[in-house]
């Protein structure tokens, strides 16, 4: 499974988005997901939002799902996503 990673632009973050997106790389290393910086060119089976707030504002139109979009905008939904993206790989 190809996964995207999306980060909003930091604006007010309230942790660290991307030792967030590490714990759940490292979590999940032996399953087969390939994450990556989402670009316009690619198309993902699902993308991860990782936004710094509950306002999780980063906008993802732009770019080609086929599965689905995954938001996360605290620390607290490591768990929960590991858990929707084991279910997709």
């Amino acid at each position: 499974m190809k996964c995207g990673i999306k980060f909003c632009g930091g604006c007010n973050p309230r942790y660290d988005r991307g030792a967030a997106c590490r714990e759940i790389k490292k979590t999940l290393e032996n399953d087969n997901i390939e994450f990556m910086n989402a670009t316009e060119e690619e198309v993902f089976d699902n993308l991860l939002v990782i936004g710094g707030c509950s306002a999780c504002c980063a906008s993802h139109s732009q770019y080609t799902v086929n599965d689905e979009i995954f938001k996360m905008w605290e620390k607290d939904h490591i768990n929960k996503i590991v858990e929707l993206l084991r279910r997709k790989s």
